[in-house]
This record gives structure tokens, sequence and C-alpha cells, in this order.
């Protein structure tokens, strides 16, 4: 490879520059550049993280810890690391949706295409014109390599580095100019670009977003216990969700906002300009109603294209009778009824939730014995046992821990 201290020449700044240009061409609404030795802090708190067990069910965390910590673990060669995202900032109040309980809340950034889509496509055109030019240029073969959250990269802690901004203490990145909204992606590559300067920590005291967590998810500023986390309840975990958590996830059926959308950073947020990512209306507030009645393939088709589609039907249709459970509305036991019947066994687990939820324990559920009776599903009866009265097992929270101390 050809030597580093390229970086120090007038062709690395002439290649920065070709970079930051084609960037805003392509779409992309800002970028920096770190080098690619590991970021110490980020690696001892994602240790921590693991050593807890916070990651849950996620295993594929813990078998990565070692590419994870460090670039060149993943990719020896490498140098630099372009960091860049793409603004998807709502056009209104994305917390305003929890005051419809008749409605499901979905994360802002699930409201219409899958932004893997939308940015890899992107990023490798960028990659191989940043190779093109810098041979053009006479700085011989170089090579480069993007990821989109799809690999062991730590994209968060990679954007602090590369000045993109600074990790807040609910563990996201945050912007200066797009507070919370930001995807990100990086292009790992053996040409060394001049470096930007780390992102600073402006959280300062704030602590909105540990306080507006409905799960009580953030241990302490800057950790995060997925566990206890309504996007990793929702999205990624297929064990039941606790029966203590539950009834806090109100109406959110795909992820959770609160704790981005809650940050005084938003007030210098921009909606997003990029078509493929501002939400489609049919997603912003869809009826729980129409929502429960989702077979398969409508499943498939209300969902193609969107990351929602990657948790399947019958996780996302248990999400929505949680969320029917919470709303209060009796208006909803037919549809909840319905799915007693349903061939899923998370689907039918969560109906006897939801039905229990509006009717109460014991004999207001007896109207319903036969689909009790003919149950074989072991997580199925345990809902019906706690149903009538009779708590079980998945009652615990792990770990069943509520931690109101956040500035241990």
């Amino acid at each position: 490879m050809n030597d580093p201290s390229l970086k120090y020449g007038q062709d690395a700044k002439r290649l920065r520059s070709f970079l930051l240009s084609d960037a805003t061409r392509l779409g992309f609404s800002t970028v920096g550049i770190a080098p690619a030795e590991s970021d110490g802090v980020a690696g001892s708190r994602l240790g921590a993280f693991v050593e807890a067990g916070r990651h849950g069910t996620m295993d594929w965390i813990p078998e990565t810890v070692g590419r994870r910590r460090s670039a060149r673990a993943l990719w020896p060669d490498v140098v630099s690391i372009v960091v860049l995202g793409i603004n998807y900032g709502p056009d209104e109040n994305p917390l305003s949706i929890l005051d419809r309980p008749d409605r499901g809340a979905i994360s802002v950034y699930a409201r219409h295409r899958d932004y893997h889509e939308v940015i890899k496509g992107r990023l490798k055109e960028l990659a191989s014109r940043l190779i093109a030019q810098a041979r053009r240029s006479g700085a011989g073969e170089h090579d480069a390599k993007v990821f989109v959250d799809t690999a062991p990269v730590m994209e968060k802690p990679l954007g602090v580095m590369a000045g993109l901004g600074w990790q807040g203490k609910h563990t996201n990145l945050l912007s200066r100019d797009f507070g919370s909204w930001l995807f990100l992606g990086s292009i790992f590559t053996t040409l060394a670009l001049p470096e930007d300067e780390p992102g600073r920590d402006r959280c300062g005291s704030c602590t909105a977003c540990l306080d507006i967590c409905p799960t009580d998810a953030f241990p302490a500023p800057y950790q995060l216990d997925a566990r206890r986390c309504i996007s990793y309840l929702t999205i990624e975990t297929k064990a039941p969700i606790p029966r203590a958590l539950r009834p806090k996830m109100g109406n959110r059926i795909y992820g959770c906002d609160d704790c981005l959308a809650v940050c005084p950073w938003n007030k210098f947020a921009k909606s997003a300009r990029e078509t493929k990512l501002i939400a489609r209306e049919d997603l912003k507030a869809p009826r729980l109603e129409d929502l429960l009645a989702l077979d398969e393939a409508a499943f498939r088709t209300l969902f193609s294209g969107s990351p929602i589609k990657r948790i399947g039907r019958d996780k996302f249709v248990s999400n929505c009778l949680i969320a029917a459970g919470n709303s209060g509305d009796r208006a909803f036991i037919a549809a909840i009824a319905a799915r007693l019947e349903d061939e899923a066994a998370i689907v039918r687990a969560m109906a006897v939730w939801a039905l229990s939820q509006l009717l109460g324990a014991g004999e207001a559920l007896s109207a319903w014995s036969r689909a009790r009776d003919r149950e074989t599903d072991g997580t199925v009866l345990g809902e019906w046992r706690a149903a009538m009265g009779q708590a079980g097992a998945a009652d615990r929270i792990e770990p069943a821990q509520d931690n109101k101390d956040r500035n241990s």
C-alpha cells in the first residue's frame, strides 16, 4: 500500500475536497473522516455492556466484540474511515402519536423505505468514484469497503471520531445540525485522508432522554440495558416480552423514539429531504384494528421495502396486540379474540394477555374457554394461567431491576 504520509500532502486534501463534494451530490447530509485506530472509551463501554448481559438475546454482539473494538480487526488494511449521515428528521413531533391509543406508533426511521437500501448503493458509488479519483491523481491502487449497520462496525463512536456529533446520554449520536435524526454509513479505505476533529459532548446537565424512557432502560447516563428497551423488545428479541414491561409500552408497536424526540438539540433539526425517507402517510398513525387483521400476505404487501418486514408478521401482530391491550378500549375485544385461533403461538399468547387487560382476570375470560381448552403450546397456556389469576415466570424482567439512581 502507499505511504500514509499522503494525507499530509495536497493530493490528500484534493481527494478530501472531491469526497465532500461528491457526498453532497449523492444526497448525504454530513460527512467526516476518522482514523482507523480504535476508540478506547467506546470499546470499554461495549465490554461493560456485554459483561452485564445487557445485549439480551442479541448473541451476535458478544460473538463479534473483538471485531467491533477495532476497525483493523475487521479489515487490517484500513487507514481512514469516512463516516456519512443522511437526515431522516420527521415533519411532526413523533411523540404526538402516543396520545392516540387506537393507533400504532411506529418509529420514525421505519415509516418508509429500508434505509439500508437507500444508503448502501450510494456508498458504493461514492467509494468507487473516490478510488477512481485517487488513481487518476497518481495515488496508486487503493481499495474501499462500505458498511451500513450490517457488519460489526461501531458506527456511532466512529461518527463521533469523524466529527459528526457526539453520543448522548441515551447512547445515540447527536448532531448540532440534525439533532437525533441521522442514518449512518461508513466507507473503510486504504487511502490516508485528512481527519476531522472528534465531536465534543454537549449534553451538559440535561437528562431529558433518560427521564422520559417508559421502561427505565438507562441504568445510568451513557448506559443502555437493551433488555428493557422498547426498540429491542418490539424488534430484536423473539422471546415473549415480560409481562411487567408490556403495560409500559403503550401503543408503541415497532421501535420507540421517546429518548430521541425529547432531546433539546432537535430544535436545530430539519425535516428529511430524501423522498424515500419521508414518512408514508399510511404509516404515520396506522389503525391498530387494521393491523390486528393482517395475515401473512397482507403484511408483506403493506411493508414491502420497509424495515418492518424483517421482524415478520407474527412478531409484528403480537406487538399490536399488546398495544390494543394497553388501549383501555373494549371496542378491540372482537379483533383481539379473533387472534386466539391464530396459527402463531406468540400471537395467541399476546391475544390472551390483551383480553385480560381489557376484561380483567378470571371469569370474564370464560367466553373463550374452548380456545383455552384446545391450546397445547406451553407459552400460550402460561398466559392463560396468568390471565386467570395465576402468575407465572414470564412476569420477571431479566434482570428484575428498576434502577432509579441514574447518576450512579
